[in-house]
């Protein structure tokens, strides 16, 4: 049976192929280890993978510098490997999307080569040219510390300096070109013939810029709209996911009634996640949710609490940014950009367990799709030793003999990659020592999980309550034949909250931090812990 809107539904697990498992012993992850390891997600309870880039790639910017849209990484393995993971995965009931990385491309792409070497080539329009440098002020540049602060680099075989929102390897494709635009279709429709369900879309808004002297004859926008279009009719259940970073005002320019993006990440809710878990107060989150604007049927945000990259706090103010940096990041080494901050979740919270349930039972009660990054559901760390955004990008910490059971590699050829002591330690911190643990993170998560799809909660009326405490997120979802309660506590001290809530006896509790007994009313209040969390429904269904 076809379903159009899988993807409000579903619960999405993000890795990258060189981090999660190796089957070959070389030292990287690759197609087969991932294959190996399709049982564990539906164990976990996800629906589906969302892959990082496996393209073939100089891997100057973690294969986000695309060589060839038609390859894959040979570290990964081939074509064949990754079709068969396809299959596999599907045969497994998991969905897969993928990176569409069409912002820019590699300078080592054959398209830029033949651009920088022949004035006349049609491939010299694909990018975005200037033969004297445009006078700026380096506002554009993103990673502006990274690549001096200019969108420009000179080209001697072009005799020409090119655009580059990114990394001065990665040259701009010009979207106003609509050869370029074709070529996109031509990109996706090889990969949805190859059995992906859709593509995560890197770097939205940069694509419909202008850049130069490039100037759209077109809404930008139509290009979104042509590409929903186009998807549509070769797969009907293939969805975009874009990356949308900009005001939440913006966030229906990208959506539009269905006519561009399916899905949004959330950059807006997640970075007042932090602001909250920052005062412990409950507020940012609850404004946050007030102000997101009314979807229709078929849109649907992304939630999520920490991602590939840095934890980008872009949407606060600078003051409060600087309240998120003093408690999360009070050291110059774990901040990145100016903006963010390169750590794991857990360091973050100096490995507090009872607060860990809690930011992951907030992000899985929450309306919207769940992302959870390779490693989170275990709690792994990072390292600060490592340069810029690869601190969060350590391998996946299966067991606790060599390696963390990722390779059996020789011992110490993975070294920078792995987390090999301390609380993060792989010996500490790992797959099959969690799953034992009925009390563990891993254990936790998958009883969220299996709470809200026995749930169903996301056909209910959200309402964010009021409480008697400023530490309390409570809400409520109002469905046909029950209601939901979810209650957390920010704080790390505990509470007792009153709610106007009518038959608040008749709630029966079914996951929560630990074992409070049946919901009481409100004269004597209702209890929390120190970073408790309450889900209920007045309709026992479990």
């Amino acid at each position: 049976m076809r379903n159009n809107r899988w993807y409000k539904d579903a619960i999405i697990y993000t890795l990258a192929i060189e981090s999660f498992k190796d089957s070959n012993a070389d030292g990287c992850g690759d197609f087969q280890g991932l294959q190996q390891s399709l049982k564990y997600f539906r164990l976990l309870g996800v629906d589906c993978l969302w892959l990082l880039p496996f393209y073939d790639s100089p891997n100057k910017d973690a294969g986000y510098d695309v060589r060839n849209y038609y390859d894959v990484d040979k570290r990964f393995g081939d074509l064949g490997d990754l079709v068969e993971l396809i299959n596999a995965a599907k045969a497994a009931g998991l969905r897969i999307i993928i990176d569409l990385v069409v912002n820019h491309t590699s300078q080592e792409h054959p398209w830029f080569l033949e651009a920088a070497q022949n004035l006349h080539s049609p491939y010299r329009d694909y990018y975005i040219w200037s033969t004297e440098k445009p006078e700026e002020d380096g506002s554009n540049a993103i990673l502006a510390e990274e690549q001096d602060y200019t969108n420009w680099t000179y080209n001697k075989e072009a005799g020409a300096f090119y655009y580059h929102t990114f990394y001065k390897d990665q040259p701009d494709l010009n979207m106003t070109n609509p050869a370029v635009t074709e070529e996109v279709k031509k990109i996706m429709r090889y990969w949805l013939k190859l059995g992906v369900d859709g593509f995560r879309i890197d770097a939205a808004p940069h694509m419909i810029k202008e850049k130069g002297d490039c100037k759209f004859s077109i809404d930008p926008h139509d290009i979104f709209r042509e590409w929903r279009a186009f998807i549509k009719e070769l797969n009907p259940e293939a969805v975009f996911l874009a990356e949308v970073d900009v005001p939440l005002t913006r966030y229906t320019d990208f959506l539009e009634h269905d006519k561009q993006m399916h899905m949004l990440l959330n950059f807006y809710l997640n970075n007042y996640f932090f602001l909250a878990f920052a005062r412990e107060e409950s507020e940012p989150i609850a404004k946050a949710l007030q102000k997101i604007p009314l979807l229709s049927e078929e849109e649907h945000l992304a939630n999520f609490l920490r991602n590939h990259d840095e934890l980008d706090l872009e949407r606060l103010s600078e003051k409060e940014r600087h309240e998120v940096f003093a408690v999360f990041a009070p050291h110059e080494d774990m901040r990145i950009f100016n903006r963010g901050i390169r750590r794991r979740l857990p360091p973050m919270f100096d490995n507090n367990k009872p607060r860990l349930a809690l930011a992951y039972s907030m992000l899985l009660s929450l309306p919207g799709t769940p992302i959870i990054r390779y490693g989170q559901e275990i709690g792994m760390g990072d390292n600060l030793q490592k340069d810029g955004r690869n601190s969060v990008r350590t391998v996946m910490q299966w067991n606790a003999e060599e390696n963390g059971g990722f390779s059996e590699v020789k011992a110490g050829a993975i070294d920078g990659d792995i987390i090999p002591n301390g609380p993060y330690g792989y010996k500490k911190v790992n797959v099959n020592q969690q799953l034992k643990d009925d009390k563990s993170l891993l254990n936790t998560i998958r009883k969220f999980i299996h709470a809200r799809k026995n749930l169903d909660f996301r056909q209910g009326a959200f309402t964010v309550l009021d409480t008697s405490s400023k530490h309390c997120l409570a809400y409520r979802y109002e469905l046909d034949k029950r209601n939901i309660l979810i209650l957390h506590n920010l704080s790390s001290k505990p509470i007792t909250i009153l709610l106007e809530l009518n038959h608040l006896e008749r709630y029966h509790t079914v996951v929560s931090d630990k074992k409070y007994g049946s919901a009481t009313n409100n004269e004597s209040g209702i209890y929390l812990n120190p970073y408790g969390y309450k889900w209920m429904t007045d309709n026992w269904i479990f």
